[in-house]
């Protein structure tokens, strides 16, 4: 009985080399398929093995075993390159840097990360696998495209954590470290569309109606209405980017909702989801009588993550909440209403923002909130209208305007259902 305890004892450690070597295996393969690659499918396993081996040893006799470990696999594997005759063969540093990984997700298996081991090693094997998918992404990003990346880790990383989360001002509705997290959140689905657009270029040109759409949709609809008076032929693409960039509003909204307060969805969504689904009806079918693909320039918007551009918003992010909480408090709804009809002609996010803080403030009441999102979507949309009537071709303005009207009615008629 004492040697069948002893065994079971033993076998308890046998699942944690069993996770670790599915995930040599699992990284092997894909080294295994690299022509440059001197480790392969047994190498990667062997390797993960060894991480499970050296944690558990590591515990039984000293710590420096895990750390000998690693300089072990490391210096194993550089020899293994330089041993190499071959001078133009690979130079190994992914493999390098992949078993070292290896090495140490075997570690974390045996400390009891199983899940996040496999995450890990799942993630490792998708960034070596698609090297020339990210090698081209890359090479189609600019010198600007890498400092956006860089002034919204400023924003996010180091202006963010300095600010008070202190409810300041007469109403004690101005947060800033509050009103910085939503200028994060803009320039993030701002970002996100930006370096998209960048990535596909000139060669969809209706497909830049989504991504220019979380940008900003008023650049997008300026941009292509200017092109629709030079080019007459390019109007019916024009028309198919401006609806899909304003239905793109919608999708924006529903994100930044999402975030900043989860519990109004059910409310928010059919009402957005109606002026959705209208103006899509519509959208199909110009989408339809488009045959053929134009090349395009690019919409010219602004860097969503520049320290000014991201101070800007704050301001005027920070005044509309002030705002929207004074006229409320000395006018009631009407005078919440009327912020939202006058911000939302050029920007929705601010006050949609500032309804969903008041919202989750106990300040309004999900209707209110909601009417102001959807009053400023619909004053939105009749800027954009006025627009494309004012710099557009006639032509434009034609086809544009049923589409537009069905976006903003749907979303009109939900709203009245709603109250």
């Amino acid at each position: 009985m004492h040697t069948e305890f002893t065994l079971n004892g033993e076998l308890e450690a046998l699942p944690h080399f069993v996770t670790s070597l599915a995930i040599g295996l699992l990284i092997g393969l894909e080294r295994e398929r690299s022509p440059g690659s001197r480790a392969g499918l047994r190498t990667f396993a062997l390797v993960a093995l060894f991480g499970t081996l050296a944690a558990m040893l590591s515990e039984k006799a000293t710590p420096w075993l895990l750390l000998g470990g690693l300089l072990i696999v490391g210096m194993m594997m550089i020899a293994a390159y330089a041993r190499a005759k071959d001078d133009s063969a690979d130079p190994g540093t992914t493999t390098i840097a992949a078993a070292l990984v290896c090495y140490g997700l075997g570690a974390a298996v045996w400390y009891g990360n199983d899940t996040l081991a496999i995450m890990l090693a799942i993630i490792t094997t998708v960034l070596l696998y698609f090297k020339a998918e990210l090698h081209g992404i890359t090479t189609k990003l600019s010198r600007r495209d890498l400092i956006s990346a860089l002034q919204f880790a400023v924003l996010t990383f180091i202006i963010l954590p300095v600010l008070p989360d202190k409810n300041l001002g007469p109403y004690e509705a101005i947060n800033p470290h509050q009103i910085w997290l939503m200028v994060v959140l803009i320039s993030g689905v701002s970002l996100a569309g930006y370096v998209a657009m960048q990535l596909i270029g000139q060669r969809h040109g209706a497909v830049l109606g989504l991504f220019g759409g979380l940008v900003s949709s008023t650049a997008t609809t300026l941009v292509y209405a200017r092109r629709s008076v030079e080019n007459q032929d390019f109007t019916q693409l024009a028309v198919v980017v401006i609806l899909i960039a304003n239905l793109t509003v919608l999708i924006r909204l529903t994100i930044l909702s999402a975030v900043a307060s989860p519990a109004i969805l059910p409310q928010l969504i059919p009402v957005l989801g109606s002026g959705f689904l209208l103006g899509t009806g519509v959208m199909a079918f110009w989408w339809h009588k488009l045959n053929q693909q134009h090349e395009v320039t690019l919409p010219e918007v602004k860097n969503p993550t520049e320290i000014r551009a991201a101070a800007a918003f704050g301001l005027i992010y920070g005044s509309v909440l002030f705002l929207s909480t004074w006229l409320s408090d000395i006018a009631g709804s009407g005078g919440l209403y009327a912020v939202a009809l006058v911000s939302g002609l050029t920007d929705v996010d601010a006050i949609t923002l500032s309804s969903l803080r008041l919202y989750e403030l106990d300040k309004l009441e999900a209707t209110q909130a909601i009417t102001a999102i959807s009053l400023a979507f619909i004053s939105n949309t009749g800027f954009k209208l006025g627009l494309i009537f004012f710099v557009g071709s006639p032509l434009l303005a034609k086809q544009c305007v049923s589409g537009m009207l069905a976006t903003a009615a749907g979303v009109g008629l939900a709203l009245l259902w709603l109250v």
